[in-house]
């Protein structure tokens, strides 16, 4: 590890943090948003809906560009539209303004969720490529975090109408940051390759301190050799079948554990079971917190456990901690319990599906189609993400528990997926794995 690998991973993680800012603040806004709009919870749902359309259109348009223009370049156009995304959140005159300016933030979301790992797993050396790709997931959760702690502190502020607009509008002091931090990091060895521009390939290895630059551009030249005279490869070929499965079917479960309808909705959640809004939003803090820790345990273990164990071990957890809160609201009691038992939720969820996602994106797919596997795993956490967030209002209102229940046992058909499907990745180069899924 030297300076330069680790700035580059850094800038590269930050967009994680916008992600998770941008995910999650809207949850200290719907009570405000419902009221001043005169949302239903039909049109509240399409308010979050409409951020996820935007992220799934941007996570599926992102590989192209990915491919075309860099990694780095790519993120820059998505520091762009966070930045405008929250001026425009922050100053809407009404609620279509405030659609408009939800969608272009889920663009940058997206974009950023296929850019940011892809740019980091591309530089990272192998045996360090779980941790320094969770540093991605890592400054999601930081991000979450600060976004509820943002939302709480506002919330004592006593701003009145203004307080939403406040909540959103914070989002532009890292959103500029992070343009400009992205002005001082390398393109990617891999991908200069890809455009045959190896001598600054060669460089940007000695630069992240790789031990045999001359070995590991030979290694990258020859992996993408076959390739390098096509200007487009198609994705869905036969011999993709299994990293197109394993990408699909993670980002699908990811969404199905119930994670972002808790994140998004987790004011309404503790409201629900009878907390005042301050003590809701101060609990939502706490979750976030535990959040980040469990987070940091999981890219502790990432390269030691292994993915695909701690996803089985994040079902069993996940599963029991859905179970018991779809418990407490069919029973209407025990409210006090709901905390630990979404806590319980957290840790299990941070430590498997939130530390492995993003690595496990950007291992199973070969150099050539990696932004574009990349972006279509990410396309299918996004699309599961906007249908449930769109709907868990509406289900939610017919029923406290419904929508826990599904969640529990979606858990437990993961857990049985995993352990049958699932290859093992880690400690091994990204050129092993395509050889491990049948990839040549």
């Amino acid at each position: 590890m030297n300076r330069y690998l680790a700035k580059a991973t850094g800038v590269g993680a930050l967009g994680g943090l916008l992600f998770g800012f941008d995910t999650a603040v809207i949850a200290g806004t719907t009570q405000q948003l419902t009221e001043v709009f005169h949302l239903t919870a039909v049109t509240l749902g399409m308010t979050l809906f409409i951020g996820l359309a935007g992220t799934v259109i941007g996570a599926m348009c992102s590989g192209i560009v990915g491919q075309k223009l860099g990694g780095r370049e790519a993120l820059r156009i998505m520091a762009v539209l966070y930045t405008v995304s929250s001026i425009g959140c922050a100053i809407s005159w009404n609620w279509d303004a405030l659609m408009v300016s939800r969608f272009i933030g889920g663009l940058g979301i997206g974009g950023s969720s296929v850019l940011g790992p892809v740019y980091i797993a591309e530089l990272a050396p192998p045996k360090w490529r779980g941790r320094m790709v969770g540093l991605f997931q890592i400054n999601i959760v930081v991000g979450i975090l600060l976004a509820y702690l943002s939302n709480y502190i506002i919330t004592t502020m006593n701003l009145g109408v203004l307080q939403w607009r406040w909540e959103f509008g914070v989002a532009v002091v890292p959103s500029t940051i992070f343009l400009i931090l992205l002005y001082g990091i390398p393109r990617s060895s891999r991908w200069l390759v890809t455009t045959n521009r190896t001598l600054e390939a060669r460089h940007v290895l000695e630069m992240m301190g790789s031990p045999d630059s001359e070995e590991e551009l030979r290694e990258i030249i020859e992996s993408i050799h076959l390739e390098r005279g096509e200007k487009q490869e198609s994705l869905f070929q036969r011999r993709y079948s299994a990293p197109i499965f394993l990408a699909i079917t993670i980002g699908i479960f990811n969404q199905v554990s119930g994670i972002n309808a808790i994140l998004y909705y987790s004011n309404y959640i503790f409201a629900s079971a009878g907390f005042s809004s301050t003590s809701a939003a101060l609990q939502t803090v706490g979750i976030g917190l535990v959040n980040l820790l469990a987070t940091f345990l999981g890219m502790s273990l990432i390269d030691k456990v292994g993915r695909k164990t701690l996803l089985l071990i994040g079902a069993v957890g996940m599963a029991l901690a859905l179970a018991g809160t779809a418990a407490i609201f069919s029973a209407n009691t025990h409210q006090g319990a709901l905390i630990w038992l979404l806590v319980m939720f957290i840790v299990f969820f941070a430590i498997s599906q939130g530390s492995v996602i993003w690595v496990y994106l950007a291992e199973v797919f070969p150099t050539r189609v990696r932004s574009k596997g990349q972006s279509l795993g990410s396309s299918s956490h996004w699309i599961m993400n906007s249908l449930i967030a769109g709907t868990f209002p509406y289900v939610a209102a017919k029923s406290h528990a419904a929508p826990f229940v599904f969640f529990s046992a979606m858990m437990v058909l993961q857990f049985l997926v995993v352990a049958f499907l699932y290859p093992e990745t880690k400690g091994k180069s990204l050129e092993a794995i395509q050889a491990k899924l049948g990839i040549h």
